[in-house]
């Protein structure tokens, strides 16, 4: 809906007395170029450019945009940058609190807008992965004939979340997470600009590298904290922002984490052995130590899928499963969710039955192949489709498995040099043990001599 009057007053209130808006409210850029961050999407002549009124497209008008990316990196700022920019008039809402009744006034406002005055309508529509399938159907025609510019946006993957008509008649605008040099640029900006805290603290290097931590690349996480922590610094008289004053203001330990040094190998390794060990409960004080220091969830997803593989292999065969659908989830939820998803995968992990027999046999056989043990195909096991395959004796004598009662052909399968070879050892740790049984009773029906 259009702004009410109270609204209109809060908004003059907090252009006359800044100081009493959030730090992340007074620090928002006020140009694209002060956007933090996000530089692909903010290329001369790119969608966010055009909506601000920059180039001049001629008959080509600016297009509907769908913000998606992780909380805190900057996909508010951006609307919230169009609608100062712009001359158009600008509309917001939120999926939280609005409805199709809300979403219809300010199409017919937008029409209006448009048929009486000439003027254009930008409606930004935050969270729109909240709307129902009915409430995304109703920006449709708004959309599709340009009473409205739509910017929305989501948090959840839109090609889940969002209808595919609406997402057809959209550009998809993909927000990558702030790395730690946006947010350390955006922090030292708002420590000495006269909108944030005008040079009243410092923020020594040890307090800093902690606030990056926290923030784990989301802008108004960092500016929440420092902004509670300078408050605290102020009202003890302290001219800088100690490492203490921080974790008492945002009561929340520093992890001493280098996460480009020795300790993001040392912790990680600490995890994947504590799993292979199967204590589960150093397992899940070394995950806690990673999240905690802002580690990269896909990155543990990823260590956790080689240990489910490497580790626990065919003694668990739903462990790869689990590892990889946590892989999935972190990648679709990130934190804080993820910590969750990622707990679930550790401790599945951890108390699983262990087997590094996956590990060993692939080993064993690449070393053989980096020996020189190969050899050529046997000729039966040749492909035979092509013309003349025939001559050179390829699939001759090949006998087909499943025309056998037991389904098993006793043939050579392996090069000569290797056709006596057994890389797989399994062990009879938890469902590997009929792994065992199988390994034996095929080999003897191949009739292998034992190597």
């Amino acid at each position: 809906m259009e702004p009410d009057l109270f609204t209109a007053a809060a908004e003059e209130r907090q252009e006359k007395d800044p100081a009493g808006s959030p730090l992340a409210v007074r620090m928002r850029p006020r140009t694209l170029d002060e956007v933090v961050g996000q530089q692909h999407l903010l290329k001369p002549g790119s969608p966010l450019r055009r909506l601000v009124g920059e180039g001049n497209g001629g008959p080509a008008g600016p297009s509907s945009v769908i913000l998606w990316g992780p909380p805190g990196t900057g996909k508010t700022t951006l609307a919230y940058v169009v609608s100062k920019a712009t001359d158009k008039r600008f509309v917001e809402l939120s999926a939280i609190t609005a409805g199709v009744k809300e979403v219809r006034a300010v199409i017919d406002g937008a029409r209006r807008a448009t048929g009486g005055f000439g003027k254009e309508t930008v409606l930004f529509l935050d969270e729109i992965h909240r709307f129902s399938k009915a409430q995304q159907d109703s920006l449709l025609p708004a959309v599709e004939n340009r009473w409205v510019t739509l910017i929305a946006a989501t948090t959840e993957n839109p090609y889940f979340s969002v209808i595919s008509p609406l997402l057809s008649r959209s550009l998809l605008l993909t927000l990558e997470p702030l790395t730690d040099d946006d947010i350390r640029g955006l922090l030292k900006r708002a420590l000495g600009d006269e909108r944030g805290l005008k040079g009243a603290v410092a923020l020594p290097e040890d307090t800093e590298d902690h606030l990056l931590r926290i923030a784990g690349g989301d802008a108004r996480r960092a500016l929440t904290a420092l902004e509670a922590a300078a408050g605290a610094a102020l009202d003890q008289g302290e001219p800088e922002i100690s490492l203490q004053t921080l974790e008492q203001t945002v009561d929340r330990a520093a992890v001493t984490y280098d996460r480009d040094g020795d300790q993001h190998y040392d912790v990680a390794s600490a995890l994947i052995k504590s799993i292979r060990g199967s204590d589960v409960d150093a397992a899940l004080h070394y995950l806690a130590r990673m999240i905690e220091a802002g580690e990269d969830p896909r990155f543990i997803a990823r260590r956790l899928m080689i240990s489910a593989s490497e580790d626990i292999g065919l003694a668990d065969p739903n462990a790869l499963p689990i590892a990889v659908a946590a892989a999935q989830a972190v990648a679709m939820i990130g934190f804080p969710e993820a910590a969750l998803t990622l707990s679930h995968a550790t401790i599945a992990l951890a108390l699983a039955p262990k087997s590094n027999s996956a590990t060993t046999a692939i080993g064993a056989a690449m070393e053989d192949v980096r020996k020189g043990l190969a050899g050529s195909v046997p000729p039966h096991l040749r492909d035979g489709h092509y013309k003349g395959a025939a001559k050179l004796g390829h699939a001759q004598g090949y006998v087909y498995p499943h025309d056998l009662p037991e389904g098993i052909a006793q043939q050579q399968y392996a090069p000569d040099a290797l056709k006596d070879r057994e890389y797989y050892t399994p062990t009879r740790h938890g469902a590997e043990a009929r792994y065992a049984d199988a390994a034996e009773w095929t080999r003897k029906h191949l009739g292998r001599k034992r190597s």
